[in-house]
C-alpha cells in the first residue's frame, strides 16, 4: 500500500488520499467495540491517514471523546499528523432525536468550545455545520467559523451537503477549504452542479458513503438483519425490492473486481479516487480488517477499459431509493 497525499483545495491542508469517518464508531450503525475502534483509529494513523472525521452529534459527544481518547494514546509523531474534521450544529434530545439544525454565530462558538474540550485538543482543523440552517443566512455562520479562525481555535472553513449557490455565498463570505458531500459509485448527484462549482472555486471534496454505508462494499447481504439502532433499517436503499435491485448491481460490479483481483470495495473506493486529486474519499471502517481492505484501494489501478466497463455495471442514475428518508432529504440542497 502506497499512501499517497492531496490537497483540501486552494486554501486547506494537505491530506492522505483517504481518510477516515468515524460516525460508525457511535452510532447509526448498530453497536460497536470501543477498543477496537480506538485500535482501528490508531491503525489508520500507523498507516499514513492524516484525516479523522467526526461530528459532535455523533452519539452526543461520544465519537468525539472516542477520537480524543485515540489521540491522547497514540505515539506523539502520529498524534502530531492527524488533522480532525468536525461538523456541527445538529440537534438532538435524550431520547436520540433529531430537531433541526443551529447556524447561529453564538451557536457556533459554543459548539466549538464543546469539541475543543471533548477532543482535547487546542484547534479544530476544519469545522462545517453539518446541514444548513434555513433561518439563518450561511454568511453569517461561515462568518462565525472565520472568526474562530482568527482566534486559533479553527485552522479551516468546510460547507456540508449544500448546493452551488450556497457554495458561492459562502466562498464570497469567507476562504472555504472544502465541502464534504456523499459521493459514490449510485451517489452521483454533485456531478451537475456542485462538483463543477468547487472546482472553480478551488474548493476541496471530501466524499463519505464512498461505500453507500456498506451497500457496495461486497459484503451486505439480502438476508442480513438490521439492529433497531442500525440506520440502514429505515435507509430506503435497504428496503425490499430496492435493496435487492441495488445488490444486482453489486453483482455486477463484483465480476469486475474479480477480473481485477480486488475487492468489491477497493473497486469502489478506487473508482472515487479516480474521479480527481479534488477528493478525498472518507471510509467508514470500524474495524481493522476493513480498513486494510480499504486501504488497499490505493493500491488498484483502474484503466480506461475499467472505467467504461464500470460505468457500464453501475451507470449514473442507478440506484433504486433515495439516500436518506424522506424526512432527512428534506434538510439536503443537494
Amino acid at each position: 500500500m502506497t499512501m499517497q497525499t492531496r490537497t483540501l483545495g486552494s486554501t486547506g491542508p494537505q491530506l492522505s488520499a483517504l481518510g477516515l469517518g468515524c460516525m460508525g464508531m457511535s452510532a447509526l450503525y448498530g453497536d460497536a467495540d470501543r477498543a477496537e475502534s480506538i485500535a482501528t483509529i490508531h491503525a489508520a494513523l500507523e498507516a499514513g491517514v492524516t484525516l479523522l472525521d467526526t461530528g459532535d452529534f455523533y452519539g452526543m459527544g461520544h465519537n468525539e471523546l472516542l477520537i480524543g481518547e485515540a489521540l491522547r494514546t497514540a505515539p506523539a509523531a502520529r498524534r502530531e499528523q492527524a488533522l480532525v474534521s468536525v461538523k456541527f450544529g445538529a440537534l438532538r434530545d435524550p431520547d436520540g432525536g433529531w430537531s433541526g439544525y443551529d447556524g447561529r454565530p453564538a451557536a457556533v462558538k459554543n459548539f466549538a468550545a464543546y469539541s475543543l474540550q471533548r477532543l482535547g485538543v487546542d484547534h479544530i482543523d476544519v469545522y462545517r455545520i453539518a446541514r444548513l440552517d434555513p433561518s439563518v443566512p450561511i454568511e453569517e455562520t461561515v462568518g462565525a467559523i472565520a472568526e474562530l479562525v482568527e482566534k486559533g481555535y479553527v485552522r479551516h472553513v468546510g460547507l456540508s451537503e449544500v448546493g452551488a449557490d450556497t457554495i458561492r455565498r459562502a466562498a464570497a463570505a469567507a476562504p472555504v477549504s472544502d465541502l464534504q458531500i456523499e459521493y459514490s459509485l449510485i451517489s452521483r448527484g454533485i456531478e451537475d452542479e456542485i462538483l463543477p462549482t468547487t472546482r472553480e472555486l478551488g474548493i476541496g471534496v471530501t466524499a463519505y458513503g464512498v461505500l453507500s454505508r456498506g451497500l457496495i462494499s461486497g459484503h451486505f447481504t439480502g438476508d442480513r438483519q438490521l439492529a433497531a439502532n442500525d440506520f440502514r433499517a429505515m435507509s430506503p436503499r435497504f428496503q425490499g425490492e430496492n435493496l435487492q435491485h441495488n445488490l444486482n448491481l453489486v453483482e455486477a460490479l463484483r465480476k469486475i473486481a474479480e477480473q481485477k483481483g480486488v475487492s468489491v470495495a477497493q473497486i469502489a473506493i478506487a473508482w472515487v479516487l479516480s474521479r480527481g486529486d479534488d477528493i478525498v474519499p472518507l471510509v467508514g471502517a470500524r474495524t481493522r480488517g476493513r480498513l486494510a481492505e480499504s486501504l488497499g484501494a490505493l493500491d488498484v489501478t483502474l484503466e480506461a477499459a475499467d472505467l467504461a466497463a464500470i460505468e457500464d455495471a453501475v451507470p449514473a442514475g442507478a440506484a433504486a431509493g433515495e439516500r436518506y428518508p424522506a424526512a432527512q432529504m428534506a434538510h439536503l440542497e443537494a
